[in-house]
């Protein structure tokens, strides 16, 4: 599965990341594909082969979360983060932080939802604590991943418009 090309990864300032993508459908549904533990599992997990066998979510800010992905060899990859602002149907904050760092320190990801003529755009900003920790990522295959759960969003929620 290819990436569609719709995911827009740009750098911006010293430490932020900033991914745009626009999907079809109301913000409230792509709201809930953010949100609920169940719809997760079912997109978000990058190049094909990846399972997402635990993800756990106490949307409220001070909640929690913990997602795992297992890889095609088996090796799991594991995040975790605390909510630190809510916006129901517009958007949240939270910190990430793998459990095996594959860039240092802790990131803080925004997400913002922003409806116009029954199409929603995501904007999902990620700061760094690190110049060189942003630029470490720029260089990983993430915005291929990152593209090809999106696309798969674009089919979840294709198909709860049906």
């Amino acid at each position: 599965m290819a990436s569609t090309g719709k995911l827009k990864v740009v750098a911006q300032g010293e430490r932020e990341i900033v991914m745009t993508r626009v999907f079809d459908t109301p913000r409230r549904l792509v709201y809930e594909a953010l949100t609920k533990p169940e719809l997760l599992k079912q997109w978000s997990l990058g190049p094909p082969g990846w399972t997402m066998p635990l993800c756990e979510m106490d949307l409220k800010v001070g909640g929690a979360y913990r997602m795992v992905w297992r890889g095609p060899d088996g090796k799991d990859m594991g995040v975790r983060g605390t909510f630190r602002e809510i916006t129901p149907q517009q958007g949240f904050a939270a910190t990430e932080k793998f459990d095996e760092a594959w860039y240092p320190g802790e990131a803080l990801i925004t997400y913002s939802l922003a409806e116009q003529g029954g199409k929603t755009t995501l904007t999902l900003t990620v700061r760094y604590e690190s110049r060189e920790a942003r630029d470490g990522v720029l260089k990983t295959p993430m915005e291929r991943g990152v593209g090809m759960s999106y696309d798969r969003l674009e089919k979840l929620l294709a198909a709860s418009k049906a």
